[in-house]
């Protein structure tokens, strides 16, 4: 019998952000006292909206998992969080965040960052703009992100290589399936 497993934008920007985090490992650190700590796991906090507020629960081991494999996780996740069955490591355990305000009809914002992560990714809503493309005027769907970093672990310069990558995985679909 063939699982169907459906894979949201959530689940592409969880896929590409690991993809620019092998690449650029700087942001999947934690600052704790006064050194950096390489975090070999990456462990992916995502924020969730709830009734008695937000929680940053993490998808564990994000590293090693398919695009399938990621939105299986993201939706038990998230199912497990309104159940309030999350385990503890899932709390506090996060490497790396996403906030997604999509939902809310938000097209950009900035994270505030979790110690003792070192980025967050913001990320608004994906709507139809007006592009330019081979000199004409064409539409297409457009998303805002931002990258909220801890200087003290990386810069500026490096969140903007950050974010290239995040932006051509997620313009090139096909290469987050791998």
């Amino acid at each position: 019998e063939e699982v169907v497993v459906r894979v949201t934008v959530n689940d592409l920007i969880i896929r590409a952000s690991v993809g620019a985090l092998v690449k650029y490992p700087r942001f999947n650190a934690t600052f704790a006292g006064d050194a950096i700590q390489m975090n070999e796991a990456i462990n992916i906090g995502i924020a969730i909206a709830q009734e008695e507020g937000l929680i940053l629960p993490a998808i564990m081991d994000c590293g090693g998992r398919s695009l399938a494999q990621i939105a299986t996780a993201s939706k038990d996740l998230i199912d497990r969080s309104k159940g309030g069955t999350l385990h503890p490591q899932e709390y506090s355990g996060g490497t790396f965040s996403i906030s997604n305000l999509g939902m809310f009809d938000v097209s950009s914002f900035v994270a505030i960052i979790q110690p003792p992560q070192t980025a967050v990714l913001a990320v608004g809503k994906v709507a139809k703009r007006p592009v330019v493309k081979d000199g004409e005027i064409a539409i297409a769907d457009v998303m805002t992100a931002s990258l909220s970093v801890d200087h003290r672990v990386a810069d500026g310069a490096e969140g903007a290589l950050f974010l290239g990558e995040a932006k051509r995985l997620l313009e090139n679909p096909l290469s987050l399936l791998l």
